[in-house]
């Protein structure tokens, strides 16, 4: 073209992001601001896009204050900012965009929506959800989805049921995608019958769909139907995908079916890439479970890009196994790869710790839990308290048990049984009084521990409401 105007230049960039080709349009953007040439609205919804897509926060930054500068707003590209901000991860500016708009529709409702559900914050989709009606718009398809996947996230089961009742009202159970929705959200709150029903009345099922039936009866530790399931899938000739996969080896795994996630294994071989990371951590899972280490073993060491959740797989299975030698060898290797540990792979490691009754290792496990986010987590602090406690340190178990800024039946029972089997029956027992009166029931496992340990006690239950053990 002898001339080129914002349009031209425009519609070549948006041909290059219909087809995918994000780097070439990037560059073609750079050629169109070294040529002189101002976007319009058009230009920077294209450019934002492709932005999000990229997840490339700082040059989407900057051409948002380019188009504060440019006075440019439409409800198309305001839409376009909100969707960026929030698959960059960044709902704090997106909820600003949201605030400064002075039309919203559907659209931009469902947009900011569907960010508060997709980063975990159910309760502000709720809320938003509520203004949304509140002002007036009617939510789509798109927005009952993301309500109802954060619903599920949130077992929120009642306002779930409702919003239920609206989807039947205005047909939109029809959709596959709402009701893939409804699956999901009465299998994640328990209700797998519910979930099936829903799943048997549709007229047209996805492999979302079937991947999330697979989930729901795996998750709710139903493996055998979860496998039957999978079969039927099979016979449909459905294609499954690396959610599908890494369900059914869940349910492999819960059953103990090692020959059944083997034949999935080798249809995996034959049908994904060997990089992928859910199902390869999956299979390092399952082998674990099926307490085949040397098969677990073999899976991790091909995995090119092994990230935490596949490390702490394979620790957390050798801890489970008995080999807690190995456990701490792939935490070294581990932390000699970059990958930083997260709670369950301390909680997993300092078990290993506590079998062998190494002290000094789980002093260096402690000293590095101490510079981490790990150090408020429950499981982590319970796992410590073990660890001492075993080991025969019940001073520095103490200290870790009261640092704790919140403790779960799982701590308070590993501190008390670590001074009941220590001989401090006095101590113990103090601590079952603090256990009673900090509102937590006394277990069973407890209760027997500290008895059989400390002699001949009896539990009173006075009419008053405090209990008391007595000699």
């Amino acid at each position: 073209m002898s001339e080129r105007n914002v349009v031209s230049w425009t519609a070549m960039l948006n041909g290059y992001h219909r087809h995918g080709v994000d780097y070439e349009a990037l560059r073609l953007f750079i050629e169109f601001v070294n040529n002189g040439f101002r976007g319009n609205v058009q230009t920077y919804a294209c450019v934002l896009n492709l932005c999000g897509r990229s997840f490339d926060n700082e040059l989407g930054r900057q051409l948002h204050a380019c188009v504060i500068k440019s006075r440019l707003s439409n409800l198309i590209l305001d839409c376009t900012i909100l969707q960026f901000y929030s698959r960059c991860g960044d709902l704090d500016s997106a909820y600003e965009v949201f605030d400064r708009m002075q039309e919203r529709d559907v659209i931009a409702w469902t947009t900011m929506i569907t960010a508060c559900s997709q980063h975990g914050r159910g309760y502000d989709t709720f809320a938003m959800l509520s203004q949304m009606l509140y002002d007036g718009v009617d939510p789509n398809e798109f927005t009952v989805c993301s309500v109802l996947n954060a619903c599920g996230e949130e077992k929120e089961l009642i306002f779930g049921e409702q919003l239920h009742n609206i989807v039947i009202k205005k047909a939109y159970d029809l959709d596959v995608y709402v009701a893939t929705s409804l699956v999901d959200l009465y299998a994640k709150c328990g209700k797998i019958e519910k979930s099936r029903t829903i799943f048997d009345g549709m007229r047209r099922k996805n492999v979302i769909t079937w991947s999330t039936i697979i989930a729901g009866y795996a998750r709710n530790g139903l493996g055998g139907e979860a496998i039957s399931l999978f079969r039927t899938m099979k016979r449909l000739k459905m294609f499954a995908n690396s959610l599908t996969m890494v369900s059914i080896l869940r349910a492999c795994g819960l059953i103990r079916s090692v020959s059944t996630g083997k034949e999935v294994h080798a249809q995996i071989f034959k049908n994904f890439s060997p990089s992928n990371i859910f199902v390869g951590s999956a299979l390092v899972w399952l082998y674990c479970k099926c307490g085949d280490y040397a098969s677990a073993s073999k899976v991790l060491e091909y995995l090119p890009d092994k990230d935490v959740v596949s490390w702490t797989a394979m620790i957390s299975g050798c801890a489970w196994l008995g080999h807690e030698y190995e456990a701490l060898e792939y935490l070294k290797e581990m932390l000699s790869k970059g990958v930083e540990p997260n709670p369950f792979t301390y909680s997993s490691v300092l078990k290993a710790c506590a079998k062998l009754e190494n002290i000094n290792q789980g002093k260096l496990i402690h000293s590095s839990i101490n510079k981490s986010p790990a150090l408020s987590n429950v499981f982590v602090g319970s796992a410590l308290v073990h660890m001492y406690s075993k080991c025969g340190h019940l001073s520095e178990a103490a200290q870790v048990f009261e640092s704790m800024p919140e403790r779960n039946l799982v701590s308070w029972k590993a501190m008390i049984v670590a001074y009941a089997k220590n001989g401090q029956c006095g101590e113990a027992l103090k601590l079952v009084y603090r256990m009673q009166a900090e509102g937590i029931g006394v277990d069973d496992y407890i209760l027997s521990t500290v008895l059989t340990a400390c002699g001949d006690f009896k539990w009173n239950n006075e009419s008053s409401s405090e209990h008391c053990l007595q000699s």
